[in-house]
């Protein structure tokens, strides 16, 4: 083979030469990428870790502490396993009647919300059927919920029953979640509206919230003292200057109720208000203009809008609303007997005795709980938030 050119060699070496830094800029610059795709990984990867460790520890630890028998003796804390009898304690032992109640034959009115509760729960398994398939998720959820229900039937609308925590914990959720919602919602209209006065009364409508939940049990504490609080001449006038709240099963039960609404409405009010507010004014308008009359606005115009928000609300304050600890703690101590203990009080009662595996298992009960009226409460309004 003839001697290669000196031009043609020297063009040859300058090509593999550039071949080679190409390559190696290349490879520099993915693997810049790869580290610029990294780095916020790298960077929120401890702040996650903290958070994971905060919220799944506890989660696990009392986890743990559910399936334990734990004593205290001679300065040393004694772990001991016993898998699942602290929950067969509660459900099916010594403490069920604390949790469920005294249940007994339901009375007429009770047979006809249980038959009203068991069409409903037909009628949205069916509408599953008609969807496709067998909804297995709409079953089990519907025969816990009719459980639930003949639960609360037997121990409130019977003769001889008598609501245990359990019970009492839904009612103070349910039915103050309404309560709250309704009244939250109507101020809201109200404070929405061109009134004289009406900035005035949102302030006023707010100072519940600046108040700590245990001021509000102290405060309701005094008003509802008929021999001498400051409400004691209503009460002589009335003819209840001898009567005690705290003796009467449902006396003190509205007396929560009560405190609990006075403390929560404002939270309602004033998300909705703001949701009232931010809406547009042109669909408002139209209605008025096709002649449509104040309640057809708010039914096909306002209420739709909002819903997304009060949806939101509901969900938050529910989950807030089962761990009601306060009010009756201070109120009533959950008495009489146990006519006002909820769940976290019981908790909190026989965590006092040193039960402490007893009061996880409580918290995990809870928590199974809030967790599945959650998920009924998002999957029954899913299809009406995602048309609207």
């Amino acid at each position: 083979m003839g001697a290669q050119h000196p031009f043609l060699l020297l063009w040859q070496m300058a090509t593999v030469i550039s071949r080679a830094t190409f390559s190696d800029a290349r490879g520099a610059h993915i693997q810049r990428s790869r580290l610029e795709r990294a780095a916020p990984a790298l960077f929120i990867l401890p702040a996650v870790l903290v958070v994971l460790f905060i919220s799944i520890f506890p989660l696990l630890m009392s986890l743990f502490l559910s399936l334990s028998r734990i004593r205290f003796a001679g300065g040393a804390v004694q772990f001991e396993f016993v898998a699942l009898n602290n929950y067969r304690k509660l459900l099916l032992g010594s403490e069920q009647k604390v949790l469920f109640g005294v249940l007994d034959t339901p009375s007429p009115i009770g047979w006809a919300l249980l038959a009203a509760v068991a069409f409903g729960l037909a009628w949205w398994i069916v509408k599953g059927m008609r969807s496709g398939g067998l909804p297995i998720g709409r079953i089990l959820a519907s025969a816990l919920l009719g459980g639930l229900s003949w639960l609360v039937v037997a121990t409130l609308f019977s003769e001889k029953g008598r609501p245990g925590t359990l019970v009492v914990t839904m009612l103070y959720v349910f039915v103050g979640i309404t309560l709250q919602y309704l009244i939250g919602l109507g101020l809201a209209l109200l404070c929405a509206q061109q009134l004289p006065g009406r900035t005035f009364f949102r302030v006023v409508f707010l100072l519940p919230m600046m108040i700590t939940p245990v001021g509000v049990g102290y405060l309701f504490r005094m008003l509802a003292d008929t021999n001498k609080g400051p409400l004691m001449p209503l009460w002589v006038a009335l003819g209840l200057q001898d009567f005690s709240w705290a003796n009467n099963a449902w006396g003190a039960r509205i007396a929560v109720m009560i405190g609990d609404l006075w403390q929560w409405t404002p939270f309602m009010f004033i998300v909705l208000l703001a949701a009232l507010e931010g809406q547009d004014v042109e669909p408002v308008e139209a209605a008025i203009v096709d002649g449509a009359n104040s309640w057809q606005i708010f039914r096909y115009v306002t209420l739709p809008t909002i819903l997304p928000v009060s949806a939101t609300l509901i969900l938050i304050r529910m989950i807030e609303a089962f761990k009601i600890i306060d009010l009756p703690n201070i109120l009533t101590n959950g008495g009489p007997g146990t006519a006002t203990e909820t769940l976290t009080l019981y908790a909190y009662r026989i965590w006092r005795a040193l039960d402490i595996g007893g009061s996880a298992a409580i918290a995990y009960i809870l928590l199974f709980l809030v967790t599945f009226f959650a998920m009924v409460y998002v999957r029954a309004l899913r299809a009406r938030l995602v048309s609207t």
